[in-house]
């Protein structure tokens, strides 16, 4: 059984059609299916359902499908691994994050990336945290930065980066007059953008607003927190995000921010990776950046200049 052999399989399994796959691993399709054809032989299993097309995958077939994406994502482990002892760290962090932690990502990569200047990053910043799960566990992440969930699963190290709290934005004249702090009903009565409803921040925040048998049906929802704050710049919407994102976009001018009370809410956040075998050394090295962090601290110095200030 070969790597490549494994790779062509994955292929398939993860576009579900012989051509596409043959493209993407930069072979004939004749070749690819050879290939496969040799690994169910050494096997001596059937692993796809053909008929003039990809039919889907035989039991053994999903099966050897999880195996296979673990055996090629530890064999570029190992492979990064050497290279890492040679040269240092290098390669690809495949990062993934929640909408609301965009912008927090870039104050861990800062210091990654200072630490390890021969390591590129990709971050994909607009999947809900069930996905981002879902990625991580099937090694097309590297590591993930999300509220801790029942998807998360025992396979996943979490690293504890910080606590959301949140906040009501919106223009000055929606306020009492010196208001410090807004309470989640009276923040109810206000026209809001928020987050779509498949979003976990948007789940805490409903059920905040449950906790007083209130159901908001906003006017606008996104999943884009850049999109929240252009809302309220328009100056017709107010909206509530974690504290975390003042830091980067602080109130200015006509743009307020208020704590929310009653109750004030904190949602942790997580470095996730993916805990079976050793791991990669892009993440690992993350984990290790991350762990030197004060992030609470850092945000909530934010905070706290904003409501000194009003």
């Amino acid at each position: 059984m070969l790597f490549r052999q494994l790779e062509y399989f994955v292929a398939v399994a993860q576009e579900r059609h012989f051509a596409r796959a043959a493209e993407r691993c930069y072979v004939s399709q004749p070749a690819l299916s050879a290939a496969i054809a040799k690994l169910e032989r050494e096997l001596n299993v059937t692993l796809i359902n053909r008929g003039h097309s990809f039919e889907g995958l035989t039991p053994e077939g999903e099966r050897l499908v999880v195996w296979a994406k673990r055996i090629l994502a530890e064999h570029d482990a190992f492979k990064a691994e050497v290279h890492a002892v040679q040269s240092g760290i290098a390669g690809t962090l495949r990062l993934g994050t929640v909408p609301t932690a965009s912008t927090t990502a870039s104050l861990v990569l800062s210091t990654f990336c200072s630490a390890h200047p021969l390591a590129k990053v990709q971050i994909s910043s607009r999947l809900a945290t069930t996905e981002l799960y879902r990625r991580l566990h099937e090694f097309e992440l590297d590591a993930v930065i999300a509220h801790p969930a029942p998807e998360a699963g025992q396979d996943v190290a979490l690293v504890p980066l910080y606590e959301e709290q949140y906040v009501l934005l919106a223009r000055a004249d929606m306020f009492p007059p010196g208001a410090r702090v807004m309470r989640w009903p009276d923040a109810a009565q206000l026209p809001l953008a928020l987050l779509t409803q498949d979003m976990r921040d948007r789940q805490v925040i409903d059920a905040a607003f449950a906790e007083h048998d209130i159901t908001v049906r906003p006017q606008v929802e996104t999943d884009s927190v850049a999109s929240l704050f252009a809302q309220v710049a328009n100056g017709n919407w107010a909206t509530i995000v974690p504290h975390t994102w003042l830091w980067m976009t602080p109130a200015r001018g006509e743009i307020r921010a208020v704590e929310l009370v009653d109750p004030v809410l904190r949602a942790p956040i997580a470095l996730a990776t993916n805990a079976t075998g050793p791991g990669s050394p892009v993440a690992r090295a993350l984990v290790a950046s991350a762990q030197r962090l004060a992030l609470d601290e850092f945000f909530d110095a934010q905070l706290r200049g904003l409501t000194q200030a009003r």
